[in-house]
């Protein structure tokens, strides 16, 4: 055997076999064991102090939304999440961790080119962190949305097992790839849903995927011309105009055109800024400050764009503090790191404007959440890939590998 080749197997066996002692040091069945400490903090004053760095006027929007149902309610809580994760023994291997990788934050967007993308499409807590970290949070994610859509017991912890099954099979045929390989690869959308046993929910996820990217065609139906002037369009109380906030909105775009590549900037300075409106977003984000800009071509072309506030990871208490002050910055940074297809408008705001840092990315509406829970189990099949492949671009997949026994023994657990 050639010795390049017989070295580059004994690396790959050696990185295996530190997965493998890890293994024996936390045992597989120690990642299922989970009770609340003695000590644990009361998840209603964790999300209270949470609320002293948001807009008041947004919570009892933010509580509402996370009382509609218990997959609500962990959407929301994905720092009272990270706390309890904190507790659970983990190896030690650490990777750029989405930080709320849940079943909702995963959706279909075109990439630049306009091919379908099936990705995670929310980094808002990405920090490094243990591995097991975002695995377990969606794997917990599927079977509270199965319980949501009245799933029995025992089809719930099957969907745990399909995510497990899917995570264990994506991390060995990644582990196996050159690294430019795993860097590059993108989830091929078409053979994922062909995988998924029922028609009637293979027709329904590309009947929901076909009306996201329609809408972002349409723009999202926000864009109209008012008194001859091109501005967005008022959808109360979601997306509406709140003249306190414009002026930041404002600055924090202007900003943000001085952290693309020069390119980007180029293209960027093909269009205005005609109008800015706040949105409410999501469910864990709802108080935190998020708008939308309107940006018009010289030939009338529209541009959205979405502006985000970025706060600590709910990651950083227990997983350490981020490399980066600015917590737009690490969002971009993480985001570009993960993300197969990254969206050519990202960027953040190179300094704090009224005392907050933001990031941009173009406005879309990629989410699984409208698939409905019932869905779960095809989505099970669908998101943990993703989830594997993120960890594989940044990370020796054959550690993790090891360590996750890459065996039937994990879903058992």
């Amino acid at each position: 055997m050639n010795k390049k080749i017989s070295d580059h197997h004994s690396r790959l066996a050696e990185r295996r076999a530190i997965g493998a002692e890890w293994q024996q040091k936390v045992p597989l069945a120690a990642h299922a064991q989970w009770a609340p400490s003695a000590d644990r903090a009361d998840p209603a004053d964790i999300l209270t102090a949470q609320a002293k760095e948001r807009i008041p006027e947004l919570m009892p929007v933010r509580y509402a939304r996370m009382k509609t149902d218990p997959f609500a309610f962990l959407r929301g809580a994905a720092a009272v999440m990270a706390a309890d994760l904190a507790a659970v023994p983990t190896t030690g291997l650490r990777v750029q961790s989405c930080g709320d990788c849940h079943l909702a934050n995963f959706g279909s967007y075109a990439a630049a080119e306009g091919t379908p993308v099936f990705d995670v499409n929310d980094f808002d807590e990405t920090s490094p962190a243990p591995f097991e970290w975002d695995v377990n949070r969606l794997a917990a994610s599927l079977a509270v949305a199965g319980k949501v859509a009245a799933i029995p017991d025992r089809d719930r912890l099957r969907l745990a097992r399909i995510a497990a099954k899917s995570y264990r099979r994506q991390l060995s045929e990644l582990a196996r790839l050159a690294p430019l390989e795993a860097w590059s690869l993108r989830i091929d959308l078409d053979s994922i849903v062909a995988e998924i046993d029922s028609p009637k929910v293979r027709r329904e996820i590309k009947k929901r995927l076909a009306q996201v990217l329609a809408a972002g065609k349409a723009h999202f139906d926000l864009v109209e011309a008012k008194n001859g002037q091109w501005r967005i369009k008022e959808k109360p109380p979601l997306v509406r105009h709140l003249s306190r906030h414009e002026l930041h909105a404002r600055k924090a775009f202007t900003s943000y055109a001085e952290t693309l590549q020069e390119d980007r900037r180029v293209l960027l300075g093909r269009y205005h800024l005609r109008d800015v409106a706040f949105k409410v977003v999501g469910v864990g984000s709802v108080g935190t400050f998020c708008a939308i800009g309107l940006f018009m071509s010289d030939d009338d072309a529209p541009l959205l764009l979405q502006i985000k506030e970025a706060q600590q990871s709910v990651l950083a208490p227990f997983a350490g503090p981020s490399d980066y002050a600015n917590h737009g910055q690490r969002v971009v940074v993480g985001q570009r790191m993960l993300q197969a297809a990254t969206d050519i408008f990202l960027g953040w705001t190179e300094s704090a404007i009224g005392g907050r840092y933001f990031y941009v990315r173009r406005l879309k509406d990629q989410r699984l959440a409208g698939l409905g829970a019932r869905l779960a189990a095809a989505a099970a099949i669908l998101c943990q890939p993703v989830r594997a492949h993120l960890g594989a671009r940044p990370r020796k997949v054959w550690r993790r590998g090891g360590a996750f026994g890459l065996s039937r023994r994990y879903l058992r657990i």
